[in-house]
């Protein structure tokens, strides 16, 4: 198969280092210069590297940004629970702190057993509150804001809705 024909201009300096590689290889010059621009329009392994390794680190920092949003709405919303709590709970009298105390044990032995079963199901408040979030920006695109009767928690508790899911916590005991 005869090859094209191409006409190329080279700077003197070049067009030795051309004729040297040539001459220590004992190839033609046009072998040379067309492995040349061969290895310069396929990617070599390092750019194919590379390139692998900047999707990796464009994947690792959205993940990044994922667990940061997720942590601060965890502050957030414990720093609202606790500013909450704090204006809306009387102190006790000493005189019921002993019973206060030993109901609160049982009440957090119950919170850590639910807070195990939610985590071993795979649920997450941070899903579930996107999942509202959502709900809501698009009942509010359609101008029905959350008067249509149907809380986003509703969709929540039907996604969610199977017989191996735990009761919700019960902090009323």
């Amino acid at each position: 198969m005869k090859k094209p024909f191409l006409t190329v201009y080279l700077t003197p300096e070049l067009l030795d280092l051309l004729v040297a590689q040539a001459k220590r290889r004992g190839v033609p010059k046009s072998t040379i210069a067309e492995a040349a621009i061969a290895s310069f329009l396929t990617p070599d392994s390092a750019q194919q590297q590379e390139a692998a390794l900047g999707r990796r680190l464009d994947r690792l920092n959205r993940h990044a940004d994922r667990l940061e949003r997720d942590l601060e709405v965890a502050v957030e919303m414990l720093a609202l629970f606790v500013r909450s709590w704090m204006a809306a709970t009387p102190s006790l009298p000493d005189s019921a702190q002993a019973a206060a105390r030993a109901r609160g044990r049982d009440r957090y032995e119950r919170f850590v057993e639910s807070l195990g079963r939610r985590l071993a199901s795979g649920r997450s408040f941070t899903r579930e509150l996107a999942f509202e979030l959502e709900a809501a920006a698009s009942d509010a695109a359609v101008g029905r804001g959350h008067d249509s009767g149907v809380r986003t928690t509703d969709a929540i508790d039907a996604r969610d809705d199977d017989p191996a899911s735990e009761p919700p916590f019960d902090s009323r005991a």
